[in-house]
C-alpha cells in the first residue's frame, strides 16, 4: 500500500518535486490558453492553421527560495503570433526572490567565496548558483544603480531629509572611499533612499554635486535635513537648498562633548547630557544645558560646555516641527541603522577592487534595508509640513491654508 504523505526525512524533496510538478503543469496551462484548446483536443478546420504544440524543451533548472527545479517549457510550431510564457522567460534560471537574497547573504556578512556553500544549502545542491554567478550578479548591479540614479523624483513630496556617508577601501588607493547616501522621508510618511553617489571627504563640493543631481532630477527643496556637524553637507544646503532648516545629529554632539570630558566624569555626564535633547520644549532644553554648563565650568572643563553650546540653534530646530516627529529627526538614527550592518560588512570584506563596485554592493545592500524601513510616526502629519505648518514646541501655531479653509 502506498504512503499518503511523506515522513519527515522526506519532507523537503517531497515539496519540491510538488512545485515543479504544479510549475510544469501551469507551463502546460499556458499553452492550452495559448491555442484556446486542450492538448488531446482536435483542431477545428477554422484554427487548423493556427499552429500546433511540438514537445518539450531540453530540462532546465529553476531556482525559487523554496529550492532548485527542473522543468521542460512546452514547444509550438507553426503560430502567427509568438508564444511566450508568462511564467518562465526564456532565458530566466532564477526568481526575483533569489536574486535579493544575494545582497541580503552580503549584508549579513557571509564573503563571496562563502556564496556558493551557503546557495547550495539553502536553495539545494542544484542551484546553478557560484561565488562567480555573484561576481556577475554585482557586475550587473552597476547598470541597475545607473538607471536608478537617473529616475526622475518629480512626483515625491519629500519632507525630511537624513545625511551620512560610508567609508571604504578600494583599489590601491591609501585613503578609504567616502559614498554619500541621502535617505528621504516622504509625505505619506514612508522612507526612502535617495541617493548613493561617491564623494571626496564629504567635502561642500561633493555634497553639493549631490544636491544638485537630486535637484535636477527634480527632488523639492527639503523642509529639514538631519546630519553630523561635521559634514560638508551645510555649505552645500546653502549653495543648493538654502530653504532647508538644518537639525545637527544628538547622538554626534553627545560624543564631541563626552570626549572633552574625562572618562570618570561619562557616567554622570551622559546622565544630563541625554536629558537635553528630550524636553519637552525648547526654554525646557535650554535650563538643562545651563545646567551642565554650569556643572561642566565649576570643574573647569571649559571645552565640554564650549562644544555643548557650538552650533546651538542648529541643535534644537526639531522643537519647530510636530513632536510626533522629535524621535525621527532628533538625530541620524534613521540612517545610522541600515550603515551599522552595512559597516560590519564593509569592515570585515576584503578591499573592494574598485569604488565603483563598492557603491553598487553597498546601494543594493540599502534597498534590503529600504524594504523594512517603518513608516514614521504620526504619518498624517507629514503632508501639513510638507504643506507649510508652523510648529513651536511641537504643537502647531498655523495650519495649512486647507485646514484654516476647512
Amino acid at each position: 500500500m502506498g504512503k499518503s504523505s511523506p515522513e519527515w526525512d522526506e519532507l523537503e524533496d517531497w515539496l519540491r518535486g510538488s512545485m515543479q510538478n504544479l510549475i510544469q503543469q501551469v507551463l502546460e496551462e499556458e499553452v492550452t490558453e495559448f491555442f484556446g484548446r486542450a492538448k488531446s483536443a482536435r483542431r477545428s478546420e477554422a484554427d487548423s492553421d493556427s499552429g500546433y504544440r511540438n514537445g518539450h524543451g531540453r530540462p532546465r533548472k529553476l531556482t525559487l527560495s523554496g529550492g532548485t527545479v527542473e522543468l521542460r517549457r512546452p514547444r509550438v510550431r507553426n503560430t502567427d503570433e509568438r508564444f511566450e510564457s508568462r511564467l518562465l522567460p526564456l532565458f530566466a534560471k532564477r526568481t526575483a526572490k533569489v536574486s535579493e537574497l544575494i545582497p541580503q547573504l552580503y549584508l549579513h556578512g557571509l564573503s563571496e567565496g562563502d556564496f556558493d556553500l551557503a546557495l547550495r544549502g539553502l536553495l539545494g545542491e542544484d542551484a546553478p548558483l557560484s561565488a562567480a554567478t555573484v561576481a556577475r550578479l554585482k557586475e550587473r548591479w552597476n547598470g541597475e544603480l545607473a538607471e536608478w540614479r537617473s529616475r526622475r523624483l518629480d512626483e515625491h513630496e519629500v519632507v525630511y531629509v537624513w545625511v551620512d556617508g560610508v567609508y571604504v577601501k578600494a583599489g590601491l588607493e591609501r585613503e578609504k572611499a567616502a559614498i554619500l547616501v541621502v535617505i528621504g522621508a516622504l509625505s505619506d510618511g514612508t522612507k526612502t533612499v535617495l541617493s548613493v553617489v561617491p564623494g571626496y571627504r564629504e567635502s561642500t563640493q561633493s555634497w553639493s554635486e549631490a544636491l544638485r543631481d537630486l535637484r535636477d532630477r527634480g527632488m523639492n527643496c527639503p523642509k529639514l535635513v538631519v546630519g553630523d556637524g561635521h559634514l560638508g553637507i551645510w555649505g552645500a544646503l546653502r549653495n543648493v537648498y538654502p530653504d532647508a532648516r538644518e537639525q545637527r545629529c544628538w547622538n554626534h554632539k553627545i560624543i564631541n562633548v563626552l570626549d572633552k570630558l574625562p572618562k570618570r566624569q561619562h557616567e554622570q555626564a551622559k546622565l544630563m547630557l541625554r536629558g537635553i535633547p528630550y524636553a519637552g520644549s525648547r526654554a525646557e532644553s535650554e535650563r538643562l544645558r545651563s545646567l551642565f554648563c554650569g556643572w561642566c565650568r565649576e570643574r573647569s572643563y571649559d571645552g565640554a560646555a564650549e562644544s555643548l553650546e557650538r552650533d546651538w540653534d542648529r541643535m534644537v530646530t526639531f522643537y519647530d516641527f510636530p513632536a510626533e516627529h522629535w524621535k525621527h529627526v532628533r538625530t541620524t538614527n534613521v540612517v545610522e541603522s541600515p550603515f551599522a550592518a552595512l559597516r560590519l560588512r564593509t569592515d570585515a570584506a576584503k578591499r573592494f577592487k574598485r569604488v565603483d563596485r563598492a557603491i553598487a554592493v553597498i546601494w543594493k545592500m540599502l534597498l534590503v534595508a529600504e524594504s523594512r524601513f517603518r513608516r514614521l510616526k504620526a504619518p498624517e502629519l507629514m503632508r501639513d509640513v510638507y504643506l507649510g505648518a508652523v510648529y513651536k514646541d511641537g504643537i502647531v501655531v498655523e495650519p495649512t491654508p486647507e485646514k484654516v479653509a476647512a
